[in-house]
Formats: C-alpha cells, sequence, structure tokens
C-alpha cells in the first residue's frame, strides 16, 4: 500500500526519519513520481553533504571559503538577479560598470573610465574570453596585411591551468607550452621566445602559478617580445592570467611591473571568487584600451525590450556575485585588501618557516608578497631515504580533516611530486598551528609505521579547477 499524501500541517510535528522516503532512501535513478514535504526534502539533502569536506579546512583551494555577514545578506537578496537583463536589473548592471572601471584603475588602463571588461563565472570563461580576442585581431592584422593564412593559429605559456587546455582544444588554436626544467618552475622569457612566430596570438604569462605559486616574470617577457618586434619580428600582445595575482599584487606587491603599466600588456583575467574575496561563481577580464576588444566579440542582443551589448560565453547568470564584488570594493578599498591579505602572507611566512624546520623538506615557495601568492609549496628533500612520500603525508592529514593536495608536476618533472597549502583569508594563525601540530603527528605516525607500499598520485584523488592543478 503507498503511503498516504501527508500535509504541511501533519508533516510539521513528524520525524522526517520516519517517513517511507527516509526509509527507503531518496530518488538517485529516476525523476521522482511524487511530492514531499520541503522539510523531509531539506533534511536527506542536508545529510548528504555532511558528507563533503569542510571548506575551511580545504588547504587546496583557491577560492572564497568564508565571507562577512553582509556579504551572504546582499547574495540572498541578490539570487533572483539575472545579470544579463540590464533593461530588468539596470543598478545591477551598473554595478558591474562600476567594478570594470575600478579594476581599470587598479590595473592600471591608460584610461580607465572608457576601456572594455565584463563580470564573468569565472576565471576560466575571463581566460577564452581573451583568447578569442588576441585570436580575433591576429586574424585582423594578418588581413590587413593581405595574408589569408590557412596555417593554424598558436599561443606560448609556460605550465598552466587546465582552462587554457580547454581555450587551445575548443576553439582551434595550438598550445606552446614551455616545460619545467629541474630548478625552473616558470616560463622564461628566452624559453618563450624559441617558440614564437607570426601565427602567434598571443603570449600567456601567469601571475600565481596553480602547481608552485610562484609569479611568471611579466616585465622580463614583455621587455622580450618589444626587442623581438624591434628586431623585426611579429608584434605579439601579452596577456595575463592573474587569476589570482591580479587581487594580491596591487596590494602586497605594488611596485611590481606586471599590468597595463606595460604597453605589450592587452588584457587580464582574474578571479573574484579567489582573491577578490567574493563568493564563487565571479570572475573577471579586463582589455588594456577600449580597440584592444575586436567589435566582432561583441553582439548587440534585443532583450526582454531591450538593445544589450554583451560579450560573455554564457548568457543568463546570477547578479548576486557582482553586486557582493562591488561591495568588497567599497567595503575594503586599497587599505582593507592589503591589510586581508598582508595578514595571509605573514601566516604563509609562519608556516614556510615552520614546515621547514619539520625536517623532511625543502621549500619550494614560501609565500613572499614579490615572488608568488600566498601559498606554501614543497617537496622531500633530496638525497636521503624518507620512508613515505608526499601522497601518504597527503592521506594522513585527510584523516585528520586537511585537505592538503600532493601531486606531480608536469613535462619536464613529472617524477617530482610537490605538496601546497593555500592560505586565503580566514585561514588564521590559530587554524595554521593546529595544521602543523597535526603534521607533526602524521610524520611521527609514517616515521613509526611506514607504509609497506607507498600511495600514488591516483590513490589520493585527481585534480579540480578550484583545488589543485588538473592534468590535461
Amino acid at each position: 500500500m503507498s503511503e498516504r499524501p501527508h500535509t504541511h500541517r501533519q508533516v510539521e510535528d513528524e520525524d522526517p526519519y520516519e517517513t517511507e522516503m527516509a526509509r527507503h532512501g531518496a530518488p538517485k535513478q529516476r525523476f521522482p513520481a511524487r511530492e514531499t514535504d520541503p522539510r523531509l526534502a531539506y533534511a536527506l539533502v542536508h545529510d548528504e553533504l555532511l558528507l563533503d569536506g569542510v571548506a575551511r579546512m580545504n588547504l587546496a583551494t583557491f577560492c572564497t571559503t568564508w565571507a562577512e555577514p553582509e556579504v551572504l545578506k546582499l547574495l540572498a537578496e541578490s539570487f533572483d538577479k539575472n545579470i544579463v537583463d540590464k533593461d530588468e536589473y539596470p543598478q545591477t548592471a551598473e554595478l558591474e560598470s562600476r567594478c570594470v572601471r575600478m579594476l581599470a584603475d587598479l590595473w592600471h588602463s591608460p584610461h580607465p573610465g572608457t576601456t572594455l571588461g565584463t563580470s564573468t563565472t569565472g576565471s576560466s570563461e575571463a581566460a577564452m574570453l581573451a583568447g578569442l580576442a588576441a585570436k580575433f585581431r591576429w586574424r585582423e592584422r594578418r588581413r590587413a596585411a593581405g595574408v589569408e593564412s590557412v596555417e593554424r593559429p598558436n599561443f606560448v605559456c609556460g605550465p598552466v591551468q587546465v582552462c587554457w587546455e580547454k581555450f587551445a582544444r575548443y576553439f582551434d588554436v595550438e598550445i606552446r607550452q614551455v616545460p619545467m626544467d629541474p630548478g625552473r618552475y616558470l616560463m622564461g622569457a628566452e624559453q618563450c621566445l624559441e617558440r614564437c612566430d607570426e601565427n602567434t596570438i598571443m603570449v600567456v604569462a601567469t601571475l600565481g602559478q596553480t602547481f608552485t605559486g610562484l609569479f611568471e616574470d611579466v616585465a622580463t617577457i614583455a621587455a622580450a617580445l618589444d626587442r623581438l618586434q624591434a628586431q623585426g619580428g611579429p608584434d605579439i600582445p601579452l596577456h595575463v592570467d592573474g587569476a589570482s595575482g591580479g587581487f594580491l599584487a596591487p596590494f602586497t606587491a605594488p611596485e611590481l611591473q606586471w599590468d597595463f603599466r606595460l604597453a605589450r600588456v592587452k588584457s587580464i583575467n582574474a578571479s573574484g571568487h579567489k582573491m577578490g574575496l567574493a563568493p564563487l561563481g565571479c570572475g573577471w577580464a579586463v582589455w588594456r584600451e577600449r580597440e584592444d576588444l575586436p567589435e566582432d566579440m561583441i553582439f548587440n542582443v534585443n532583450y526582454l525590450g531591450g538593445e544589450m551589448p554583451t560579450f560573455n560565453l554564457n548568457f543568463s547568470r546570477p547578479g548576486g556575485q557582482v553586486v557582493t564584488q562591488y561591495y568588497d570594493f567599497i567595503r575594503l578599498g586599497h587599505e582593507g585588501y592589503r591589510r586581508v591579505h598582508g595578514a595571509t602572507y605573514e601566516t604563509c611566512a609562519h608556516l614556510a618557516k615552520e614546515i621547514a624546520e619539520l625536517g623532511p623538506f625543502e621549500i619550494v615557495h614560501g609565500g613572499e608578497p614579490l615572488q608568488g601568492i600566498p601559498a606554501v609549496s614543497w617537496k622531500l628533500a633530496e638525497g636521503r631515504e624518507h620512508g613515505f612520500n608526499l601522497f601518504d603525508l597527503a592521506d594522513r592529514l585527510r584523516a585528520h580533516g586537511w585537505l592538503v593536495p600532493a601531486y606531480t608536476l608536469p613535462a619536464n618533472l613529472e617524477e617530482l611530486a610537490i605538496q601546497r597549502i593555500l592560505v586565503r583569508h580566514g585561514f588564521s594563525r590559530d587554524m595554521a598551528d593546529l595544521l602543523l601540530a597535526d603534521m607533526r603527528r602524521s610524520l611521527e605516525t609514517l616515521s613509526n609505521h611506514p607504509p609497506r607500499v607507498s600511495l600514488s598520485e591516483a590513490e589520493v584523488g585527481s585534480f579540480n579547477h578550484n583545488a589543485t592543478p588538473a592534468k590535461p
């Protein structure tokens, strides 16, 4: 006999775990035929989410895991705003425009009031938009020179996040990636130039490499491209993937030359939902000057009774993340962002010092503001037997609730494994000390009970965009 339908009044006093759905399990394979009370549905979904890790203890992710109550309140108040409906939500559109102008100013655009930019669902979409703009500009240059090239365009980069692999594949552009070498984890200017030619649409420099946390030397790469053009070579634009560093360097390393102060830099992408402190789902793409975004990229759409320009890969998307990003900008300003990020770098320095003193490790990046993002990355010290590998240590730390990823580096260092901690706003000195205590306990356990067979990278889990570097 089927269960009698419940009214909300009948369910209010009923134990949700005594219902038929709770006793037999939530639907998993087929679309349910019947409705259920919201209290019962909430209990089932809530309990399943208990199996997720604690976001604040995920030291792999770059993304925001703590926000002020006012941010969460604004996000809730804006959940129904579709940012693409500029006629319907003109003030949300205005807040987006203000953010673009503020970022253009922050990144030293020559004309911050008139340059073009857009919010996106994240830095990956922003990177693809910048790549498409570079491809369109390259095509226009070739046509203006009377060359109808049938050759495949390419772009040059160092070790990058997987979104650039996706851009290359989805939009039919060859990726010419500078591999790592022993002692060199970043793309150097010489290695970059070796891969450039007339069909290179752009060079991508990374301000905050996913694998190690280090900054590539944007100014040196830009100077090398300037020399290449001066010597009769192609005029190749530079794009900066500032997914993390774009919201760090202006406040913690303002003297670092990496942005539109370098005329070679034509576009920048950054993640608002990383070091920009916005909730998940916020990225930004900004071009140096208005003419750097090709007109062919802009669609004028008649939508809901209004003419609306758009140049996103997504159409309908939530406006709350942009609203809260604007809140962050006016709430913190230069002073607040400098204070917030300065604290994370202080915690980084503390962690790097203590981890180095644990004994088995060699620090790759200790979180110095001029060198990279607030992250600590390390490898096992060479020339000694440890009895365990970093994947074993990652597994032990997971047992304490911490996600501290271990992963191997890309070509040509596939045999070298490193570990990395990302220090975000909300990861306090007290939490850092709790992590260090659990690292000491884990090392003691591995010393007293060394594994007969160490774990592999595959056994501790693969990597994703918001955690650790995804392998192509």
